[in-house]
């Protein structure tokens, strides 16, 4: 969502409880918030005192809480809206509901609204009678709405995998920070009016299967009281038969969690097993939906199924390019643009890595990027060691000599130059660079190989 359509939400839902519409200086705070600003800032604008502009931000939340049903602050205005947009969905099941001030509550996690205004479909003539089909969506475990930056070829793309094409299992993939949950999360906004259920579902605490299936089951029942099958079989089954009668569109989140580290990519944890069932199932037999699933690592059911042309594909997200890069810094108030290309080229255009190094060039350098550059150095920060460390943890022993032996390569080397310095068969060492590539932490230009300059540092400051 753009400002406009921001603001344009907010006075909807202030309107909505209070009957006015916003003024001249709530407009602006909210204008002001969006864009960053301090309170201080948007007193000056306004040319008013930095405590009335409080006094009236604080009134403003208040209203905007009550409204959403979820505290609204300054640092998470925009992104509460923008879940709250997402949520914006005609349910064609909802029996109950609660409807307060235009705002339609239904089921447990089910929302229905009415679609704002502010969203266009094609007007209608009095002969038409096919309204366009509702959809229920269910987004307890969807995230916030992120910020988005570019995409538009990945968003295209992966739209026609799903809605033309009509792949049945589609696995976006990318290390993590790259953007694979904003880019969900917009992709499933952009073709949600093409489905009858939209469900998404974390694995991020890698649940047994039988609780997925089980909450599946109920919400594709229309919530009605149902006798869930008992065996395994039987309720994969049963949900293979609401995937074959209704279109829907199932994300899986966080679905690494599912896999077990110490390994090479893709083999399940105990407990988590029957997952392979599932993905597997999906695949190979013909329904009308589509399993999307985002993760650091493919399922090893993906790795044997996929094909160029077929049901089941992955999608390997790389960095931004270098436009929503640039607007992204710029978003982060850096300054010397003509410094910028190096920092997204160093950072292969990862959102977090970008929004975390600019971060701390504005706590130490004013935001100054030629500054920050004269120590020829490439920063990270202990949220990006974080984040990697998740994810170097989850390598197998083989996998972190192999990683271990590129980070001492200054330039790009072939399988025989790195054989030289992994004192492991050949065959297991061709296991884990497949396993790598599949976690997205090796690059490989024809028949050379070489590790991200951030992902080098941070395996270097590993193994110091």
């Amino acid at each position: 969502m753009d400002i406009k359509e921001v603001l344009k939400l907010a006075d909807d839902l202030f309107f909505a409880k209070t009957g006015n519409h916003l003024d001249n200086l709530q407009e602006a705070i909210l204008r002001g918030t969006v864009r960053g600003q301090r309170y201080s800032q948007i007193a000056d604008d306004f040319q008013c005192t930095e405590g009335h502009v409080r006094d009236v931000a604080s009134k403003l939340w208040k209203i905007l809480s009550d409204v959403v049903g979820e505290e609204v602050s300054k640092s998470n205005f925009r992104a509460t809206l923008e879940r709250w947009h997402f949520s914006i969905v005609s349910s064609n099941f909802a029996k109950d509901f609660a409807q307060i001030n235009n705002i339609n509550v239904c089921g447990d996690t089910l929302q229905s609204i009415e679609v704002p205004e502010t969203r266009s479909h094609p007007k209608q003539t009095p002969n038409q009678t096919n309204p366009k089909p509702k959809v229920c969506q269910d987004l307890a475990d969807a995230p916030a709405v992120l910020p988005f930056y570019g995409r538009t070829g990945e968003l295209a793309t992966l739209e026609k995998w799903i809605v033309q094409q009509r792949c049945r299992l589609v696995a976006l993939l990318g290390i993590s920070g790259i953007g694979k949950t904003a880019l969900a999360v917009q992709l499933v906004d952009q073709i949600k009016d093409e489905f009858e259920f939209v469900v998404w579902k974390s694995l991020r605490f890698f649940p047994p299967l039988e609780t997925i299936q089980t909450h599946l089951l109920q919400v594709l029942s229309n919530r009605q009281e149902i006798a869930l099958p008992a065996l395994p079989n039987a309720r994969l089954s049963r949900l293979m038969e609401y995937l074959r009668k209704y279109r829907c569109l199932i994300i899986f989140d966080d679905a690494q969690a599912v896999f077990r580290s110490g390994e090479l990519a893709g083999h399940y944890q105990t407990g988590c097993e029957d997952y392979s069932t599932l993905f597997r199932i999906a695949g190979e037999l013909s329904h009308k939906s589509c399993l999307l699933l985002l993760s650091w690592e493919p399922p090893r059911e993906i790795v044997a199924q996929q094909s160029e042309n077929g049901p089941v594909r992955s999608f390997q997200l790389k960095g931004l390019d270098a436009a929503p890069a640039r607007q992204l810094l710029r978003n982060q108030g850096l300054l010397e643009e003509e410094h910028w290309q190096q920092l997204i080229d160093r950072y292969r255009g990862n959102p977090l890595w970008l929004k975390l190094v600019a971060g701390m060039i504005q706590d130490l350098f004013a935001g100054s990027v030629a500054e920050f550059l004269k120590y020829d150095t490439l920063y990270l920060g202990e949220e990006l060691k974080d984040s990697l460390a998740e994810q170097f943890n989850r390598l197998s022993d083989v996998e972190k000599q192999v990683m271990s032996a590129l980070a001492q390569e200054a330039e790009p080397v072939s399988v025989s130059k790195l054989l030289e310095g992994v004192k492991v068969p050949p065959s297991e060492v061709f296991s884990a660079m497949q396993s790598l590539g599949r976690r997205s932490l090796i690059e490989k230009n024809q028949a050379v190989f070489t590790l991200q300059p951030v992902v080098r540092q941070y395996v270097r400051f590993r193994i110091l």
